[in-house]
């Protein structure tokens, strides 16, 4: 009967700390993962899933640090169930155990996922309106236009190689020939 605590966070740029000072208390282990949660593969996760016996309790501090949609939800909550594992979501407080507890459990499942799909929404209009209004996303270019028409010039002299040049900008050849056919050099 052991408590098992599961922490993910999708970059490396986010923090586990909020999560681990929730859980660290209560639980005797805590597996961390950095992965997207639509990753294909969460190893951490399924060796966790797949380890758990009987008895055991899965803790997570929310539905969308674990599962990838409403189904995934669903589907995972119904298989620990049915395993005799507990699983205990922090910020719902529901007893999955009961019918209750499993429709709220559901209901709150699909506010997660519908809340990831309109970020996701969110993010993909506020990029064309940026695209529309002219803005430049990505990372800015290494190279300016300057920078590229005096590459183009020293190519054009007998003996130097994109690949002399690439090394001498810290970059691959590959990125110097793509930004120079990007000016029409």
């Amino acid at each position: 009967m052991t408590k098992f605590g599961y922490l993910r966070v999708s970059t490396q740029d986010q923090l586990l700390d909020r999560q681990i000072l929730r859980l660290h208390e209560m639980c005797d282990e805590l597996h961390l993962e950095q992965v997207s949660a639509v990753a294909k593969s969460r190893p951490v996760f399924d060796a966790l899933i797949g380890g758990l016996t009987e008895g055991d309790t899965l803790i997570v501090t929310s539905i969308d640090r674990a599962f990838r949609s409403t189904v995934d939800a669903v589907t995972q909550a119904e298989a620990l169930l049915s395993r005799g594992i507990h699983f205990e979501v922090l910020s719902m407080r529901v007893d999955t155990t009961t019918a209750d507890g499993m429709l709220a459990y559901t209901v709150m499942a699909a506010v997660a996922t519908h809340e990831r799909m309109r970020i996701s929404e969110r993010t993909r209009e506020g990029l064309e309106a940026a695209r529309r209004r002219g803005a430049r996303l990505g990372r800015p270019p290494k190279l300016s236009d300057d920078d590229l028409v005096g590459i183009r010039q020293r190519l054009d002299q007998p003996g130097v190689t994109v690949k002399e040049i690439a090394a001498a900008h810290g970059m691959t050849p590959w990125s110097i020939t793509r930004a120079l056919k990007r000016q029409g050099l």
